[in-house]
């Protein structure tokens, strides 16, 4: 399972309900952790007629990631889709064998 999203304290949030969840169940669980944060950069020139000095506003959005490993079965999966997830974090669900 990999969140990702601006915000670090929601991200924590999620990951903390999960914990709750793989406790509540039994399986195991190993996170969450911590993935690089991607840092996107927008640079953008502060005159909008092109004249006087060349001066540069720089606007950034840094990307959090968590990366959580569970066991689940069913019924830890069904209470996991039952999670309420704001808008700006993705969740990427992975099912292996």
């Amino acid at each position: 399972m990999r969140l990702a999203g601006v915000s670090p304290d929601a991200l924590d949030d999620i990951s903390t309900d999960v914990r709750e969840i793989a406790e509540k169940t039994g399986v195991s669980m190993s996170g969450p952790v911590p993935l690089p944060t991607k840092t996107l950069e927008v640079p953008a020139r502060k005159s909008p007629d092109g004249e006087g000095t060349a001066t540069w506003e720089h606007w950034e959005m840094r990307v959090h990631k968590r990366l959580i490993d569970i066991d689940a079965d069913e019924r830890a999966l069904r209470q996991l889709m039952r999670i309420q997830v704001p808008n700006d974090v993705s969740i990427e669900i992975v099912l292996e064998d």
